[in-house]
């Protein structure tokens, strides 16, 4: 007999895996509304489990809405160490990969993206979130630091880092807002990203 969505969200809530299914399915009604368009018993309802079942596992809806930030930064950094290791040919590809990385995953979950950089007040002081997103940074600078001279300064390996990172952020944000004039192409965004590179690691 098939199951109804109540009865597989029951089944995963007895496997242990609700907790992961509400914020994956949070994640989908961040993408469709927007961070403030939904209340937890619209989720609730969307995974298939009585509005009471949230709060099993999150105090309220500011937690589930931040460990939705938290698991789109570790998909950003684990989709950028793929990129940047999987990079090859010019020994700056891994810096292009990561910000055409970087981007792309911006067109891909911009609702995730715009929660990850806009979460909340305090966020300086959410000291997991800051240990999230240095991580991502890491991954930046520790292909910085390849690239450059050996012996290059940690300062100057943090200043270029910056560079790439303010250049790239602001492309992406851009992207989303529908504020770039051009309509790059894949190939033209690529050219872009090479060129960037470039001028911030070698000229």
């Amino acid at each position: 007999m098939e199951q109804t969505g109540n009865t597989r969200a029951r089944t995963q809530y007895h496997h242990g895996d609700l907790r992961a299914h509400l914020i994956e399915t949070v994640r989908i009604l961040v993408e469709e509304k927007g961070a403030d368009g939904f209340s937890i018993s619209e989720a609730a309802r969307r995974a298939g489990v009585s509005s009471a079942a949230p709060y099993k596992h999150f105090s309220d809806r500011a937690e589930i809405v931040r460990e939705v930030a938290l698991a789109g930064i570790d998909r950003m950094r684990d989709h950028m160490d793929a990129a940047a290791k999987e990079a090859s040919g010019d020994p700056l590809a891994p810096i292009t990969a990561l910000g055409l990385c970087y981007a792309e995953f911006a067109r891909t979950e911009p609702g995730v993206f715009r929660l990850m950089f806009g979460l909340t007040k305090g966020h300086e002081r959410d000291d997991e979130m800051r240990a999230r997103g240095d991580g991502c940074l890491a991954v930046v600078k520790r292909e910085v630091r390849a690239a450059m001279p050996e012996g290059t300064p940690d300062a100057e390996i943090e200043r270029r880092s910056l560079m790439l990172h303010m250049f790239v952020h602001g492309h992406a944000f851009l992207e989303i807002d529908g504020k770039h004039e051009l309509d790059l192409t894949a190939e033209q965004e690529a050219a872009i990203m090479a060129d960037i590179s470039h001028r911030v690691l070698r000229d």
